[in-house]
């Protein structure tokens, strides 16, 4: 079982990871499939060791995932991680908008009475 705070750690070291675009930019990348590090780093104008150092990145945060292949070593996006993430987003946007349609119900209300006191 997990405690609260290894969880904490985890979102913490998956929102950082995702805060550079570098690596939004790969994870947007392997959401299509498997791709190698050399595939991984054509489309930016940084190093392959750049690359490889933002690909740990997202290991560390558990976003990736990488296996051997013969010489291969893809890179693989752990969608579990993903949806983990998803989920804590969505809690606080469910609430959020449960929050607007109160608001909403309660402006709708309030136009829709007519105002006391006024003359015709």
């Amino acid at each position: 079982m997990e405690r609260d705070g290894d969880a904490d750690v985890r979102l913490d070291r998956a929102f950082l990871a995702l805060a550079d675009p570098i690596r939004r930019a790969i994870v947007a990348r392997l959401s299509r499939g498997p791709a190698t590090v050399n595939e991984l780093a054509a489309p930016f104008d940084i190093t392959k060791q750049a690359v490889s150092k933002h690909i740990q990145v997202l290991e560390q945060a558990g976003l990736v995932t990488r296996t051997r292949d013969a010489q291969r070593r893809p890179v693989h996006l752990d969608a579990a991680a993903l949806e983990r993430l998803t989920a804590w987003i969505d809690r606080y946007r469910l609430d959020a908008e449960r929050s607007y349609r109160r608001l909403d119900s309660l402006l709708a209300g309030m136009t829709d009475t007519p105002e006391k006191g006024k003359k015709k």
